[in-house]
């Protein structure tokens, strides 16, 4: 928790060191480099790998709107619990991975307007499931959670015991292992992940946690944050982020964009 706190307050100190230099900037400091560098996990279907490129809704859609400013997207695989720190020092221009709209994103950054819905969801395995379809029900179980994610908060919300690891798919491989009891993930990666026809079919969730919702951070006073909000209503007035949606499975999630 002190780990946490430290990371927390020194984001935001760097955040607010830099803010008065990129406020009018952030945009031109990427079009001069000519990259939009995006901070991800995989994290099927918003950005996952496949025959060595990153594809998935969110990184599809980082790549037009890239696109949009004439730059290229590059993709970085990131420790999430260091997301801010990792945004402050310029090492990735954006958090773009389902990330969710939490206080410690939206006070420390500028994000986008949210674009989906989601929800932090129980992940056990399938022949214990019928056990824990309350929270009150799993309260005596062992969780793993992606650090530094919505999914460690709802366990501490809750008072479950957990045990931190890197990435949400991490979480899931605990589960499948033996080593946690049960997972706490995102709603979307638990429907694409889990259950019949993945790589995990004996495994299932059960019950969601809280509601909540998707945006993207970008650097505290940046402009960015407002090309991408035309870039969404624009997005949604053609199509194509309806259709990208599609692709992916994730369209009754998307939220309409103006």
């Amino acid at each position: 928790m002190m780990k946490k706190l430290f990371s927390l307050v020194l984001a935001a100190m760097l955040l607010m060191g830099v803010c008065a230099a990129i406020a009018e900037g952030d945009l031109e400091y990427v079009q001069g480099k000519g990259t939009l560098v995006v901070g991800i996990t995989d994290f099927a279907p918003m950005d996952y790998l496949q025959d060595g490129e990153w594809i998935g809704f969110d990184a599809d859609m980082a790549k037009a709107f890239a696109a949009s400013l004439g730059v290229k997207a590059e993709f970085v695989e990131i420790d999430w619990d260091n997301k801010l720190l990792e945004l402050a020092n310029k090492s990735i221009d954006c958090i773009w991975n389902g990330m969710t709209l939490r206080p410690e994103i939206t006070d420390a950054t500028a994000c986008s307007k949210p674009y989906a819905n989601n929800a932090q969801v129980i992940v056990v395995p399938k022949a214990v499931a019928d056990q824990y379809q309350t929270a009150e029900a799993a309260a005596k179980l062992q969780f793993a959670v992606e650090a530094g994610s919505a999914g460690q908060d709802q366990a501490e919300a809750y008072g479950f015991s957990y045990t931190p690891v890197n990435a949400q798919t991490d979480a899931v491989m605990e589960v499948k292992a033996g080593s946690s009891d049960a997972a706490i993930i995102d709603a979307l990666m638990a429907a694409a992940m889990v259950g019949e026809g993945t790589s995990y079919e004996d495994l299932t969730y059960t019950i969601g946690l809280n509601s909540e919702e998707y945006g993207v951070a970008f650097r505290a006073g940046s402009e960015l944050a407002e090309k991408l909000n035309e870039f969404f209503a624009a997005s949604w007035k053609d199509g194509t982020m309806q259709a990208c949606a599609e692709t992916y499975g994730v369209s009754a999630a998307i939220i309409p964009q103006e």
